[in-house]
């Protein structure tokens, strides 16, 4: 019998970020407490999102409402790297960055752990910026499945590939 597999990964749903932003931009315009404070949030490029308003509470609370959409359409908050909040001029600005893919040290951490704690017979590889797992039986698959999702790393896991 030929060996099941799936792969550990580390993706952004780029959609549901998306409308998580668009969602929060039309809560920020309408928002009482938001009035007069002008804040806004807006992507940088295809990496990086910035919020500004008038005082650093204000780009707080900005963030606070985008992190709450992004819960509601099932993403990981590890997904975000949010600055400080900074002044710019008369603005107060965070810089948030996407982050997405597994680093090879944190693939080497969950194929440590994986060897060391998971069942016997499991096999892991790092391939790129993911990470392959395999066994002959699927309930030791499902069984590192648990493990994994019972560790808390600062980068957001998801399993695809399942075969």
């Amino acid at each position: 019998m030929a060996d099941s597999s799936f792969d550990i990964v580390s993706k952004i749903d780029r959609q549901e970020v998306d409308n998580a932003l668009s969602q929060t931009a039309r809560e920020v315009s309408t928002r009482f407490d938001f009035k007069g404070t002008g804040a806004t949030i807006e992507w940088k490029g295809d990496e990086a999102i910035e919020i500004s308003a008038s005082a650093d509470e204000r780009a707080s609370a900005v963030l606070n409402v985008f992190q709450e959409k992004l819960i509601k359409r099932g993403q990981s908050l590890k997904i975000l790297d949010a600055s400080e909040p900074r002044q710019s001029g008369q603005q107060s600005k965070i810089s948030i960055t996407l982050k997405e893919g597994i680093s090879s040290e944190n693939a080497k951490k969950v194929s440590k752990l994986i060897r060391d704690e998971g069942p016997k017979g499991v096999k892991a590889q790092i391939q790129g910026d993911e990470l392959r797992v395999s066994s002959k039986s699927r309930d030791d698959l499902q069984a590192v499945q648990q493990l994994v999702k019972g560790q808390d790393y600062d980068f957001a896991v998801q399993f695809v590939n399942y075969r």
